[in-house]
């Protein structure tokens, strides 16, 4: 996968009033909050609002959905919807390339390897635990199983080739394939109720959603996109290049660490929670450009409002088509981003094409 910075438009192009754009990408954020808070097998009265997540006995069943079921996982799937909006703009940013996104890195598949060994080998001491720790553990195994795979493509690249962004994204490729070979073995180990149980996970879901984790999500997204906020501008200037952005005094070494610590935090968190969710990270960053511009300081917060738009969409899908089951999420955001990514790779063909 190429590179070059051609392929995504320069950062300081003129666009007139983005702003207004802006404005009705929220608005459209609101409606899809609207209707995923009424929108499900139990209908939501106006009555049932005048409780709160403090109380622990709804005198209704409709309030207890609402408070202690729907609207935690509103919130968690728009801070996760948001996360994968922000990380997919850093990817594409750092690669210089319209079809990067965090998978690419390997932290999605990381987190499902460890999340598959932990179900395959350990599944005996998962119903040892009490409960409250049981809903915890596959979050924290995912999270550690990200990292993992960062840490090791950092080192993996610095050993074979110091500095170079395409010998990160070949790294993150094997890795990546390594990681899925290993959900394969652990998926061919497994019991039936193991397997099923993978396979959810891997699909994704937000299923189980609770206030801590969606407070949690929140917190960590507001800090990690300040982080990512500060690197806006020099991200501005490696679109022009490596050796131009080292050239106005910009250390591309460190800018890259920084980012890609940011890029596998943000994965990291949101594969956490609620398992492999794909294309998030390859749309929103599209969307949020072609509302916007290519300016990154007006790109991530928008990139991160498509995010959620988007994450939002699928999941209400996901709950609401096959009441009283669930279809995994996972399925919804690839049948949707599949094609977009066809689009994508179609207009870049096109771009070599008349190079």
């Amino acid at each position: 996968m190429s590179t070059s910075g051609s392929a995504l438009p320069h950062p300081m192009a003129p666009l007139r009033r983005p702003w207004p754009r802006s404005a009705s990408l929220a608005a459209a954020l609101c409606l899809a909050v609207v209707l995923g808070v009424h929108l499900g097998a139990v209908p939501i009265a106006a009555s049932d609002w005048l409780q709160g997540p403090w109380q622990d006995h709804a005198t209704t069943a409709g309030a207890h959905v609402l408070w202690q079921l729907r609207l935690p996982r509103i919130v968690l799937t728009l801070a996760v919807g948001a996360a994968l909006g922000l990380a997919g703009t850093l990817c594409q940013a750092l690669f210089r390339n319209p079809m990067a996104e965090p998978g690419l890195l390997g932290v999605t598949s990381g987190a499902a390897a460890a999340v598959a060994l932990a179900l395959t080998l350990f599944s005996s001491l998962h119903q040892a635990l009490p409960p409250d720790a049981r809903l915890w553990i596959t979050p924290v195994v995912g999270f550690a199983g990200a990292l993992a795979v960062c840490l090791t493509l950092q080192r993996l690249s610095r050993w074979l080739a110091p500095g170079s962004i395409a010998a990160l994204l070949l790294c993150g490729l094997a890795l990546q394939a390594m990681t899925f070979a290993l959900v394969g073995l652990c998926s061919f180990m497994a019991s039936d109720d193991q397997l099923r149980a993978i396979n959810f996970w891997t699909l994704g879901s937000l299923a189980g959603a609770t206030w801590t984790m969606a407070l949690v999500m929140l917190v960590a997204l507001g800090l990690l996109g300040l982080g990512a906020r500060a690197l806006a501008p020099q991200l501005n200037a490696l679109a022009l290049g490596e050796a131009a952005a080292a050239h106005v005094g910009i250390d591309v070494e460190r800018l890259r660490r920084a980012a890609i610590a940011i890029v596998a935090l943000l994965a990291a968190l949101a594969v956490a929670w609620c398992g492999s969710i794909g294309f998030i990270g390859l749309m929103a960053p599209h969307l949020a450009r072609q509302l916007v511009g290519a300016d990154l300081r007006r790109v991530l917060p928008n990139a991160m409002l498509a995010g959620a738009l988007l994450l939002l969409v699928a999941d209400t899908l996901a709950r609401t088509l096959a009441v009283p089951a669930e279809i995994p999420v996972g399925i919804f955001s690839a049948l949707i981003g599949a094609p977009w990514f066809l689009v994508l790779l179609r207009g870049a063909v096109r771009r070599m094409g008349s190079a």
